[in-house]
Parts: C-alpha cells; structure tokens; sequence
C-alpha cells in the first residue's frame, strides 16, 4: 500500500542516523500535539519497539468524564508509534488513557525490520487485539474500551468484535480511512476475482502473501472482506460506529465503500465540512479537522467544534 511504503522508506532513510539526535524531550503537561503523520517515525526511531510517552501507562486509571480507555489500532506497516503521533498526545492531553499495541510483526524478526506490523493474516492479528484488550481492562479496571484505528486497523478490529467476543467489551469504534469494503487501490479487487476464478489463490499467498498476507486479506472479495460483511452488514449489534473518510483517499478505493449505513452508525466525509481539506489515506491520521471529529465520536455529549483550513496531503499539515 502507498502510505506504508512511504513510511518504509522514511523509516529505512532515518534509521542509519542513530537515535542520539532524535531523542524526544520529556513530555510537557499539556504535551505538543504535532499535525503531522509522519513524526511517529521519529519517535520509533529515536526509541525503536518503544511506546509514545502518554500511552501504554498501565497505571492510568480512567476518570467519570472518559470512563473507557481509548486504543488505537494502527495501519498496513506501521506500528504503536509510527501512526500515533498526533493522537496519543491529544487524547491524553483531554484525559483519557491511551493504549497502542503493535501488531502483525514477522515473528522473530529485528530492529528495524520488526517496526512494521499489520502484515501478518487479520485473523491472527485480531487474536493479538482481543489479549491487549484484555489486559487494558484488567489494568485499568474498566469494562469497556474504545477503539480508534486507521486504514487496516479500521477493519481488522471488527474480526474481534463480531467474532472474538470484542462486542461486549468495546463501547465505541472510530474508523479513519475506513474499508468496510476493502483497500480497492492498484486493482486489488480485479486481481483477488481473477485468482479465485483460476484457482490462483494458493499462488498469491505463497509469493506475494509472504510478504503482507494482511495485503491479500484486505482485498475487495477477500474472504476475510466477506465474512466481516456477512449478513449484509460489518457492524456488531451494541457497539457505536463512527467512519470518517476522505474523498481523496487513494487506497481506499473507492472511498465511499467505506461509509456503510446501519444503526448506531455516523458516516463522515471531511470535505463535506470543509472543501479546503486535502486529506488522503495518510493525512486522515493526522488532520486536526479529523482529530476533531473523533474527539466528538469519542465524547458526543460535550462536541466541539470542527475547525476548516486548508490541510495538505499526506501530512495532514494545516497550510498557512
């Protein structure tokens, strides 16, 4: 997918220039909030396999205002950091614990090359989500959590709502970049029907699937796509949606298929509030016109609101 192999590359650039001057400074109360995709490569490579100062606190305990924990469940390639950057300080500044697992990584494998997850089979890796799950609940003593995810991690959580139990333990789900539908960029639906009609499928997942199976997954017509939608619908009973796309979204194609109706369900298109948003698939991750919304998914009792500015693709930068 195009962001990940941005980030592989940026990631592969900084790594040789060793830690030392890309240390972050302590984190200030409130902290920075960078708008900017692409800092949380920094962060990782400043302090490799490490979480974001502000998350993964397992002392944290949540407060009346935000009962349930957030966990953020990031994209194709990236990791706890690399994703986060923008949304573990803004949501910890507003009083919420912050939890970010890494998932999907090759078993085994080493710096750098264990920096990239999310490419191992999306029901694996909603096993791995269910057991973080249930070690935030244990920690911080809540019975619900939220989960706010970005491009794969829109999709892949919901494998463990409908189908791990994760129904009656995730109270709200934010979805940037959302791919109800699958990732439909590079003609991965066309290619995914041709394999399945010429008996092709066991091919793709020893070559190509070796390398991201979560890839061959995502695909429209996957059979992981399938089941999510099975019964007409990818939402669990119970659990409030929230989908925030962009007409821009060049992964996620196209964009609309990731903005299902259903009950309990609020589908966004941030150019629809503001024509000026640039935003692609990365962007969303970081586009404080995004963050805003998902601060009212997450707290709809007290909304804000919405700011418009022009925002750049791929960094989610305001212009100006």
């Amino acid at each position: 997918m195009r962001t990940s192999f941005i980030a592989v590359l940026a990631l592969a650039a900084i790594a040789g220039f060793g830690p030392a001057a890309l240390q972050p400074t302590a984190a200030a109360d409130p902290m920075p909030v960078p708008h900017n995709f692409y800092d949380g490569i920094g962060l990782e490579s400043a302090n490799p396999g490490g979480s974001i100062p502000g998350s993964n606190d397992w002392t944290c305990r949540p407060t009346p205002e935000h009962p349930e924990p957030v966990v953020l469940v990031h994209g194709t390639g990236a990791n706890r950091q690399t994703n986060w950057a923008t949304y573990v300080p803004l949501l910890k500044n507003e009083g919420y614990c912050v939890f970010a697992p890494t998932y999907g990584t090759r078993p085994g494998a080493a710096w750098p090359a264990s920096a990239f997850g999310a490419l191992t089979p999306l029901d694996q890796s909603a096993g791995q989500l269910s057991d973080f799950v249930d070690e935030v609940l244990a920690a911080t003593g809540a019975t619900k959590v939220d989960i706010v995810g970005h491009s794969q991690g829109t999709l892949m959580p919901n494998y463990y709502v409908k189908f791990l139990g994760g129904a009656a333990k995730v109270d709200k789900y934010v979805s940037l970049a959302p791919l109800w539908g699958g990732a439909g960029a590079f003609w991965a639906g066309e290619i995914t029907a041709f394999a399945k009609q010429n008996g092709l499928m066991p091919l793709q997942e020893q070559t190509f699937g070796q390398l991201c199976a979560s890839c061959l997954d995502m695909a429209p017509g996957a059979d992981f796509v399938d089941k999510i939608n099975e019964g007409g619908s990818p939402y669990a009973p119970g659990v409030t949606y929230t989908n925030i796309a962009t007409r821009y979204d060049e992964l996620v194609v196209p964009y609309t298929s990731g903005l299902v109706p259903g009950p309990d369900t609020t589908n966004i298109v941030v150019q629809d509030q503001c024509p000026q948003d640039y935003s692609e698939h990365a962007a969303l991750g970081a586009s404080p016109i995004a963050a805003a919304h998902v601060l009212n998914a997450l707290d709809p009792e007290h909304p804000r609101p919405v700011p418009c500015m022009v925002i750049s693709p791929l960094t989610g930068s305001p212009v100006g």
